[in-house]
C-alpha cells in the first residue's frame, strides 16, 4: 500500500511538472537563419515577388536634415511622397485580402473614410546590442506557465522565430521602445456626432528594465507612471503599473493616487477588460498598445504571416498634424494617415473556457520588422466585430527604435472612436535615461500629484 501511494505521489508530481515545464523556441541550426535569410530579429530579409515590399537593408538610421537633435518632434522623411493607390468603399473588393476586418468595416460604414497607400519603406532599425542579444535569445529563451511567462532572456527579442501565438505576443509585449521615454500626451474621444472630448492629458514616463543593459538581468519588462494634468476634474491624479516577466507567479502590480484622498491605493483592477479611465472607458486596459498585460484570459494561436495594409511611417499623424485637423467626425483625417503594405504575423486569440472578457475573439497583426502590434479586430460575445484598433508606426530614427505608442480604437456599436497618446502639440517624445528603482514605489507615486 505504501509503495502504491508513493507511485501515485511521484506520478502526480511528474504530471504537474510537465504542465509548467519551460519550452525553448528554436534549435541552434534554426537560429542560423538570423542575419542571413532573416533579419537579426526574425523578419524576412527578401522583398515580396511583385516588389511592393522591398528587401530589408538595415532600416532608417539617419535623421532628416531638418531634425533638431534632442527635439521631441520628428519630421517626416517621406513628406514629398504621393499615394500609389487609394482604396475606398467602391474598390475595396479588389484589395479585401490585404485589409483587416476593421479596415473593411470602416470603409463600408463611413463614405468619407479611405486608405491612402504609399510606397513601402522598411524603416525599423535597432541598436547593435538588441540584435546581438536576440541571436542569443533565440536558443535560450523559454516560455513557462502555459505560455504566460518567459525566462532565459534579457535585452533581446525572446522569440525571433516564433512557434506559438504566445511567443509572438511576447515579442510584442517586450517590443523595443528604447530603455525609457517621457512624453506629454492627450487622450481624446470623438463621439458619434463628431464632437471631440478630452479624456485625459498628462505626463507619461515609461521604463523598460528588460532592455536596460546596465542590469545583468531583470524580472520586470515594463513600467509606466502617468500623472494627469487634465481635464480639470482629474488634475493631480496619478497611476503606476509594473509588469513582470513571470506573469504566472508575479501578477501585475498597480497603484493609483487620488488627490482628494491624498493617499496611494493598490489598484488590482487596472488590467484585462476593466474600462480604461485614461480613455474615459472607451477602451479596455488590455487594448493599450493594441494588446497589453497578461495572456491568461485567451488561447493564442499563431496563424501565420500575411501581407497586409497597415498604418506605417505615420510621421504626419504622430508629429505633424494639429489635433483639430487630425480628429474628424467618425475617423481620423485620411489625409494625415499613411498606409503601407507590410508582412505581419497574424495571431488569433480565443476566450478560454471559464474565463470572462468583453471580447470573445481577437485577431492581432504584428509587424514582422518591429514585432509591434499594428492592428487588431475585437469581437463581442455574439461573434460580431465590436472594436478595431490601429497603432501608428513612426520610428525614432535618432535612437534608433520603433515607436507605435500612439494608437486608436473604433467602437462599431457606440460609433465612438478614441485616440491615445497624441503628442504633436505637446512637445513630442523624448527618449530618456531610466529612472532609479526608488522612483517606482508606491511612496514615489504619492509625491507625483500636482495638487
Amino acid at each position: 500500500m505504501k509503495f502504491t501511494l508513493k507511485r501515485v505521489v511521484i506520478a502526480g508530481f511528474v504530471a504537474a511538472q510537465a504542465g509548467i515545464l519551460a519550452h525553448a523556441a528554436v534549435s541552434a541550426d534554426e537560429a542560423k537563419a538570423l542575419g542571413t535569410t532573416l533579419t537579426p530579429v526574425g523578419a524576412e530579409k527578401a522583398g515580396n515577388k511583385d516588389g511592393t515590399i522591398p528587401a530589408y537593408t538595415g532600416g532608417l538610421t539617419k535623421a532628416p536634415a531638418e531634425f533638431k537633435a534632442g527635439d521631441g518632434i520628428r519630421p517626416d522623411p517621406f513628406a514629398s511622397e504621393k499615394p500609389r493607390l487609394v482604396i475606398d468603399a467602391k474598390n475595396m473588393g479588389e484589395y479585401a485580402d490585404k485589409l483587416t476586418e476593421g479596415t473593411k468595416t470602416l470603409l463600408k460604414t463611413y463614405p468619407s473614410f479611405r486608405v491612402d497607400v504609399y510606397p513601402t519603406h522598411r524603416t525599423v532599425a535597432f541598436p547593435k546590442f538588441v540584435t546581438d542579444n536576440t541571436a542569443k535569445s533565440a536558443v535560450n529563451a523559454k516560455t513557462a506557465n502555459d505560455g504566460r511567462s518567459i525566462e532565459g532572456v534579457h535585452a533581446g527579442f525572446p522569440f525571433p522565430i516564433p512557434k506559438t501565438g504566445y511567443e509572438a505576443m511576447w515579442n510584442h509585449l517586450v517590443r523595443f521602445n528604447g530603455q525609457s521615454y517621457e512624453a506629454k500626451y492627450r487622450n481624446i474621444n470623438v463621439d458619434a456626432s463628431g464632437r471631440p472630448a478630452l479624456a485625459t492629458e498628462g505626463v507619461s514616463v515609461q521604463d523598460f528594465p528588460f532592455w536596460d543593459t546596465a542590469k545583468a538581468d531583470a524580472d520586470t519588462y515594463w513600467r509606466i507612471k502617468l500623472t494627469y494634468t487634465g481635464p480639470a476634474r482629474r488634475a493631480g491624479e496619478a497611476l503606476m503599473i509594473v509588469d513582470p516577466l513571470d506573469v504566472g507567479n508575479k501578477d501585475r502590480r498597480a497603484w493609483s493616487y487620488l488627490p482628494g484622498q491624498r493617499r496611494v491605493k493598490v489598484a488590482p483592477d487596472l488590467s484585462f477588460d476593466t474600462p480604461n479611465p485614461g480613455t474615459a472607458g472607451a477602451t479596455t486596459f488590455d487594448d493599450t498598445f493594441i494588446f497589453n498585460g497578461s495572456m491568461d484570459r485567451f488561447d493564442f494561436k499563431l496563424v501565420g504571416k500575411k501581407e497586409m495594409l497597415v498604418p506605417y511611417n505615420t510621421y504626419a499623424a504622430v508629429y505633424g498634424t494639429k489635433q483639430d485637423d487630425l480628429l474628424k467626425a467618425n475617423h481620423l483625417n485620411p489625409d494625415a494617415v499613411r498606409w503601407e503594405l507590410h508582412r505581419v504575423w497574424v495571431v488569433e486569440a480565443t476566450l478560454r473556457e471559464g474565463k470572462r472578457h468583453v471580447y470573445s475573439k481577437r485577431t492581432f497583426y504584428l509587424d514582422e520588422d518591429s514585432w509591434a502590434a499594428l492592428a487588431s479586430d475585437n469581437y463581442d460575445a455574439r461573434g460580431q466585430l465590436y472594436r478595431a484598433g490601429f497603432a501608428y508606426m513612426a520610428p525614432s530614427y535618432d535612437l534608433p527604435a520603433p515607436y507605435t505608442d500612439m494608437f486608436g480604437h473604433y467602437d462599431f456599436v457606440s460609433r465612438v472612436y478614441s485616440l491615445t497618446g497624441y503628442i504633436a502639440e505637446t512637445g513630442g517624445l523624448r527618449h530618456t535615461k531610466p529612472l532609479a528603482d526608488r522612483e517606482w514605489t508606491a511612496d514615489s507615486l504619492a509625491g507625483s500629484g500636482v495638487r
